[in-house]
């Protein structure tokens, strides 16, 4: 189903279907870190954030990854931003653990919010070459939700929204693992 007047052409869903695996594995840390969430909820605020750093980190190298990988960068700005946007969340916890619990809610809720629009933005990009790509806008959604959720209640701390942040992240990486499992059709 592609479209040639659409000014992106189907090299973008060629990239990321010879890379669904990324997106796999961008799913797999999430769920892993939510699950991590719940097994521990006894954590210290530092062990939360270096968790969180982590699990950052690692979500933007696979989203870096993702978007570089395979033919030209253009069509997947957006997955570039999100991997960039991901390794300064983790470095930026890993370098300052001590910052106040309310800074740190924001800090994630700005980039739940950053995520969830890059990914609606791809997800419209590839609207004419791939169905139902209803997964990766959802997951969208759930980021920007996410985000918001925490802006408008930051006062709960880093501990009470801790259940929430691992419900987010699993729900997230549901979303990501159905979207590259759809992309890992398309692959062959």
């Amino acid at each position: 189903m592609t479209d040639t007047s659409y000014p992106f052409p189907s090299s973008l869903l060629g990239a990321l279907a010879r890379n669904w695996w990324l997106i796999l594995l961008r799913g797999i840390a999430a769920i892993a870190f939510g699950i991590l969430t719940f097994v521990w909820p006894g954590v210290t605020l530092v062990t939360l954030l270096l968790l969180y750093g982590a699990f950052a980190f690692v979500d933007g190298v696979l989203a870096l990854w993702a978007g570089v990988a395979g033919g030209t960068p253009a069509p997947r700005w957006w997955l570039i931003l999100v991997g960039l946007l991901g390794i300064g969340a983790g470095i930026v916890t890993a370098v300052l653990p001590g910052m106040t619990a309310l800074l740190l809610l924001y800090f994630i809720a700005f980039w739940a919010i950053a995520t969830g629009v890059m990914q609606i933005l791809g997800a419209i990009r590839l609207r004419k070459e791939i169905d139902n790509e209803w997964m990766l806008i959802a997951s969208g959604i759930v980021s920007i939700l996410f985000g918001a959720i925490v802006l408008v209640a930051p006062g709960a701390g880093a501990l009470g929204v801790l259940f929430v942040i691992g419900i987010y992240a699993i729900v997230y990486g549901v979303m990501l693992i159905g979207f590259a499992l759809r992309l890992r059709k398309h692959a062959s």
